[in-house]
């Protein structure tokens, strides 16, 4: 598996060959299904879960209104509490500035916890060309690394990965980035976590430069927030000299009273925890305790162009905690590779043509990469309506609409593979339109029922691959009423 997601080819294509793999399918079967079953109880327990889910909804909605105001009241305060802010526009920007932060401390080597933002800009590989290594310490990350793979889950990136596949992989490479696997390692989670536990402990003792994420930032005091269940953040964000955080400009939210929200959601929706077990928060400097030096990355890549869109801004909300993916028919069944991106699922779905744009047959595939059935929308705890986001994605891709670059220029792409689906949509409405013309062609199709394929030619082959053509009637609804009820035809 290639350690990057770009030049993947588009979701048909991939999600063709993992769906095909059994042990894949029953990997991922298992343990959505379980973690599917936990979140609906974990959720019932509140009553008033709805509220919840609107109060958090409202207090995006208003911070993305207002993202600049925020975004410099929280610069000010993490500027006053002795950190420094560094904004990048876009990825390449972003791991220049990592890079160039890790460089100045004279190190060589770095510890990082699970990030989002970090997998998009893949800053992994970009300090691997600058001759810094940087080590996972999430569980689950560290399998990816190991395994010189590619994360296929927002919260279990190694989801996809069996008990005996880890087993495997730890024995197979952990020497190779440190300390090996202990001898006669079984697979059994206690002896994996075991071995993780003892290989990490000498990256957290020995590195003193930490990369981070966050979950929030909180602009009235310029604090980050960092919810996980297994102590490696704690780690990397109290032991290093230097902290580091990439942190999407979308994350920020007004006041600690907005964060009492999503503490009580993202808990129950991701990991169906009542709480999580570790919330580290920081707020610039301390010479008493933790990193001498912080340094915040404010991350747009795109996102500044989602916010641009009335209708796709929603994805914005999005506090990943991964319920989407969890009830996605789609996602159960292909997997997360199939996606090409760190964020695969319901919201990859609508995030990544967003942040991309859709100039490659990857993103232009990914919104149709939905059954449309609604379940992502019913679990979100921030209420997104991915469905609306999907339909409108899509109406953008085959209209061949306006892709937005850098530097708020402009550019239409004319949408050539998707003339004959326009055309077939504008002949169809035209027919709709005209009711005689309806009926003439309802008679003719029954006329020749016998004759028709059981499967489309061309471009709709694919389409119907998996689903069996509707037969047409010996003949139209309106010919039967007329015959059977005296009525007008």
């Amino acid at each position: 598996m290639s350690r990057t997601h770009l030049g993947m080819p588009a979701f048909p294509r991939a999600a063709a060959v993992s769906t095909r793999d059994a042990t894949l399918r029953a990997n991922l079967r298992r343990a959505t299904g379980t973690i599917r079953a936990r979140r609906e109880a974990a959720v019932a327990e509140l009553t008033d879960w709805q509220q919840l889910r609107a109060a958090a909804a409202a207090v995006k909605d208003r911070t993305l209104r207002h993202l600049d105001r925020y975004l410099l009241q929280l610069e000010e305060n993490v500027t006053s509490a002795g950190g420094t802010v560094h904004w990048a526009a876009d990825a390449e920007e972003a791991n220049r500035i990592v890079t160039d932060l890790v460089r100045a401390t004279g190190e060589h080597e770095v510890v990082k916890v699970k990030s989002m933002a970090t997998q998009e800009i893949g800053l992994n590989a970009a300090l691997e060309r600058a001759g810094i290594r940087a080590y996972e310490t999430d569980l689950a990350e560290l399998i990816v690394q190991l395994g010189d793979d590619l994360p296929s889950h927002i919260l279990v990136p190694a989801i996809h990965r069996s008990r005996g596949q880890i087993r495997d992989i730890f024995r197979a490479h952990m020497a190779e980035w440190g300390r090996p696997a202990p001898d006669g390692l079984t697979d059994r989670p206690a002896d994996l976590a075991e071995a993780a536990r003892l290989h990490l402990r000498e990256k957290f003792l020995r590195c003193t430069v930490g990369i981070s994420g966050a979950n929030f930032m909180v602009a009235e005091t310029g604090t980050l927030v960092l919810v996980e269940s297994e102590g490696n953040g704690r780690m990397c964000l109290t032991l290093p000299r230097t902290l580091i955080s990439v942190v999407g400009i979308e994350k920020v939210v007004p006041a600690w009273q907005d964060l009492e929200v999503f503490l009580q959601l993202l808990p129950r929706s991701s990991t169906a925890e009542r709480m999580n077990p570790y919330t580290s928060m920081w707020t610039g400097t301390s010479d008493e305790d933790g990193p001498r030096a912080f340094h915040l990355v404010l991350l747009d890549n795109g996102r500044t162009d989602a916010l641009a869109d009335r209708t796709g801004r929603q994805a914005l909300r999005c506090i990943r905690c991964s319920a989407c993916l969890n009830v996605c028919p789609v996602y159960e069944r292909a997997g997360g590779h199939a996606y090409g991106s760190p964020y695969p699922g319901p919201i990859g779905a609508i995030l990544t043509p967003q942040l991309r744009g859709t100039a490659s047959p990857l993103e232009e595939s990914l919104p149709y990469a939905s059954t449309l059935c609604g379940a992502c929308y019913e679990v979100c705890p921030v209420a997104i309506d991915i469905p609306e986001v999907l339909l409108h994605l899509r109406e953008r891709v085959a209209e061949g609409g306006e892709v937005t670059l850098r530097g708020n220029r402009t550019v239409v792409r004319p949408a050539a593979r998707h003339r004959l689906e326009r055309a077939v949509a504008a002949t169809a409405g035209w027919t709709l339109d005209h009711p005689a013309v309806l009926r003439r062609a309802q008679r003719l199709l029954a006329r020749t029922r016998r004759l028709h394929p059981r499967r489309l030619p061309g471009p709709g082959r694919a389409w119907s691959d998996g689903r069996a053509l509707p037969p047409v009637p010996a003949e139209p609804f309106r010919d039967w009423w007329a015959r059977t009820r005296g009525g007008a035809s």
